[in-house]
């Protein structure tokens, strides 16, 4: 039987559908979802920065903030943290969920401009990922991804370990120590299938993962 993967998600969801379903999983999008015991894993999507108040900070560089989405998303990252169900969180969910666990962020980061173009297109540049992580494995040790973010993670969230970054400063992917859980800052969505791109990784070997997980589970 396919997992069933609940979508936090804002409009921007088609990619996401179709990593999802290509990869063995049904994805099921919904914006700002209630918390259910129905899905198999979770999916924090991309989207909107995240109000700086619930890492104990004043507003300086964040844009964009949806209430709404956040009081749903952390309702969400705990239910299923709680359950030790499977989350993976891309960009802003990455962000989202090193929060949730007590960490913090940049608001905005001294090297934005290498990290997004402020635009409708997304940078490209190398990561360096830990080594024998489950991204080592599919990737090796360095590789290229996407990149469409203006914040990042400043101080990792209780249980986290960094999972990648990128010129070794800009954390780029962290990973629960004990829970099935973890994050990715680029868009691997954006990288897979319809949008596969030849100046990056396969971003569809991160779904299958994922959904592996979901499927153990």
């Amino acid at each position: 039987m396919k997992p069933r993967i609940l979508l936090s998600v804002n409009s921007k969801r088609d990619n996401y559908i179709e990593a999802v379903n290509n990869c063995g999983g049904i994805a099921v999008p919904r914006y700002c979802p209630d918390v259910s015991s129905e899905y198999d894993g979770l999916i924090i999507c991309g989207g909107n920065d995240i109000d700086p108040a619930y890492y104990n900070e004043k507003m300086n560089g964040s844009v964009d903030i949806d209430a709404k989405r956040d009081i749903a998303e952390f309702a969400l990252a705990k239910a299923f943290a709680e359950k030790k169900k499977p989350i993976l969180g891309i960009c802003r969910g990455c962000q989202l969920l090193n929060v949730a666990f007590g960490g913090s962020l940049y608001q905005d980061i001294s090297n934005a401009s290498e990290h997004c173009s402020f635009s409708n297109y997304d940078l490209v540049h190398k990561v360096m990922v830990k080594k024998d992580s489950f991204l080592y494995k599919m990737y090796g040790a360095e590789f290229y991804v996407n990149s469409f973010h203006h914040q990042a993670i400043k101080e990792t969230g209780n249980g986290f370990d960094v999972l990648a970054t990128a010129d070794n400063t800009t954390i780029e992917g962290i990973i629960h120590k004990e829970l099935p859980i973890f994050g990715v800052q680029w868009h691997p969505e954006r990288m897979c299938f319809v949008n596969k791109r030849e100046d990056t990784v396969d971003g569809s070997e991160i779904f299958k993962f994922f959904i592996k997980l979901c499927k153990e589970f």
